[in-house]
């Protein structure tokens, strides 16, 4: 990969009081800048940006790198991205808040609201939306394919194509289940999980489901800087950094050579699952009104923080209901997600007493220990 050299480094600072929120003179720490500018030192990791909500609210938002490696522009302070498969923690929210209406349990079987729907043979093996609960599609442990059949070649060659949520879900039903429903101790990733999930929101509420995320979550709590791309939106609002992928091989494997700018895509491969934009410190808004009871009774949010064990996940990581229990390194506990778009990859969870870490770097496949390492004492040192 080319290298990148550090530039623009920028923090800002925005102090809470309740509801509203103003500017205020930046004050930072410098170790946590320090390491922000170590995640793209080498330029595989063009970008980085920060958003940081200490338990008294105070907001600082830090960034360093390059936002765009051809001009060489700053990274905009808390710019938007692509948060990828932290949209499962929107959609598990929209399932959530059904099931506060009483109109969905989570124990019914996905077929009381898509019937017929839900019926593959893929290898020969059976998949029945009978047979598959709420609880499961969002925990995983449905069975449902970790694999994305309709991008067998990753996102350039599909990423000016427009796919409908239905199209998603029955390329999915071709493929073999992993493991029988609900078979004890099994675990596997599923985004065709939460592409049904989105359905079910749709079919139970009569509208689009992101029409549903919009009003019932967002507008609900303000988040100025949330979106869910429609049909045909292939960009992403400004101000935003630009993201990038490593060149491959024919056969996939990572090769040398400059990163490929793959900004604008069309997300609708993602859904339900991970289609939706945000800024970092809006994610971190979103985990504080989850936590604060604005958007789901306390019922609710104890369902989503029951957890089952999630092989291949870091030590200590386990997975609720659309959400992630971290344990920490410093021995305290967070809830959150992360996203790996073509492009950001980000991360987010917030603690107990109320701190809350958003990280986004400009490219998915490189650093991803790193990230996490440096996400983990982000959280830590927190305050």
């Amino acid at each position: 990969m080319a290298a990148v050299a550090v530039a623009g480094l920028a923090v800002t600072q925005v102090a809470s009081a309740g509801a509203s929120e103003e500017r205020s003179r930046p004050v930072h720490d410098k170790t946590l800048q320090a390491g922000l500018e170590e995640l793209v030192r080498d330029g595989s990791l063009p970008g980085a940006l920060m958003s940081v909500r200490n338990r008294e609210g105070r907001v600082t938002n830090y960034t360093a790198g390059v936002g765009d490696i051809r001009t060489r522009s700053k990274v905009p302070s808390d710019g938007y991205v692509r948060i990828a498969s932290n949209t499962k923690m929107f959609t598990a929210v929209a399932i959530m808040q059904l099931v506060d209406d009483g109109r969905i349990a989570l124990d019914d079987p996905v077929e009381k609201f898509l019937p017929g729907v839900v019926r593959g043979t893929g290898d020969g093996a059976t998949i029945d939306g009978r047979n598959i609960t709420i609880r499961q599609l969002l925990n995983h442990t449905s069975g449902m394919t970790s694999a994305m059949p309709l991008m067998p070649k990753g996102i350039l060659p599909i990423k000016d194509r427009y796919f409908d949520a239905r199209e998603l879900l029955d390329a999915a039903l071709t493929q073999a289940p992993t493991f029988a429903p609900g078979q004890e101790r099994t675990w596997s990733y599923s985004n065709a999980g939460y592409v049904l999930l989105g359905l079910v929101v749709q079919q139970v509420t009569g509208r689009p489901f992101a029409e549903v995320v919009t009003d019932r979550i967002i507008n609900r709590i303000g988040l100025r800087e949330t979106y869910y791309p429609g049909p045909g939106d292939r960009d992403i609002r400004a101000p935003h950094p630009r993201g990038y992928l490593p060149p491959k091989d024919d056969k996939g494997e990572i090769i040398a050579g400059e990163l490929i700018d793959i900004t604008r895509f069309d997300p609708s491969i993602a859904g339900a699952a991970g289609q939706m934009i945000a800024t970092p410190s809006d994610v971190n808004k979103f985990l504080v009104a989850l936590q604060d009871g604005r958007l789901l009774k306390p019922g609710g949010l104890a369902e989503m923080r029951r957890t089952v064990a999630a092989p291949g996940f870091p030590e200590g990581w386990r997975y609720g209901l659309g959400t992630i229990e971290m344990k920490l390194s410093c021995g305290i506990t967070a809830y959150g997600h992360g996203g790996d778009a073509d492009g950001f990859q980000t991360r987010a969870a917030i603690t107990s007493d109320g701190r809350a870490v958003t990280v986004a770097v400009t490219n998915d496949e490189a650093g991803r220990a790193e990230v996490l390492t440096f996400f983990d004492k982000a959280l830590c040192a927190t305050k």
